[in-house]
């Protein structure tokens, strides 16, 4: 059965910044190792990653939302619109097998804590998460040790922190292929 990773990052970066090469080359890591490659369906990280994805031949999944109008970037097949965007963020967090973590603002933190969350709590089956660069590692820091200090044990043993596309694609074929 084909597993669909879900993307989350930024929908700033644009065609030649670092941040959209680096998604541009997990899509294409992503597609070449058999995954279909499932974001929020706009610019960006998002496009960047279907992009590469498509280029490869590959499915893409854009879950878009009626509070931005806008349709889906050129490189999504198949687009599932949702009513709200708390239906956008439990569709990209139900349909996926695993979740890979990019450069973003409050909405890609939203997105990490949310998934992060329902596997700490067992809300969710235990799912890989991994974080490409050091972007996040503040956050994570922090949160570990709060979560230790409040007895909680270590909660980042969910996730997994890599630097290049290709250590993270790596990851997630060990995983779930």
């Amino acid at each position: 059965m084909e597993k669909t990773i879900s993307v989350f990052g930024s929908s700033r970066p644009g065609e030649g910044t670092p941040e959209y090469q680096q998604a541009f080359e997990i899509g294409k890591h992503l597609a070449r190792a058999g995954f279909t490659v499932c974001n929020g369906g706009y610019a960006g990280i998002m496009e960047a990653s279907a992009r590469g994805a498509k280029e490869t031949g590959r499915t893409t999944i854009g879950v878009t939302v009626d509070f931005f109008p806008r349709p889906a970037n050129r490189w999504i097949d198949k687009e599932i619109r949702a009513k709200t965007m708390l239906e956008r963020l439990a569709t990209l967090v139900d349909s996926a097998d695993g979740y890979v973590i990019l450069k973003g603002g409050t909405g890609t933190l939203l997105e990490l804590a949310y998934v992060w969350e329902f596997i700490n709590k067992k809300m969710i089956q235990e799912k890989p998460i991994v974080i490409v660069g050091s972007f996040w590692s503040g956050v994570i820091e922090t949160l570990r040790e709060e979560l230790l200090w409040e007895g909680l044990g270590d909660c980042t043993k969910f996730i997994q922190q890599v630097e290049t596309p290709q250590e993270c694609v790596e990851f997630l074929k060990k995983k779930l292929l």
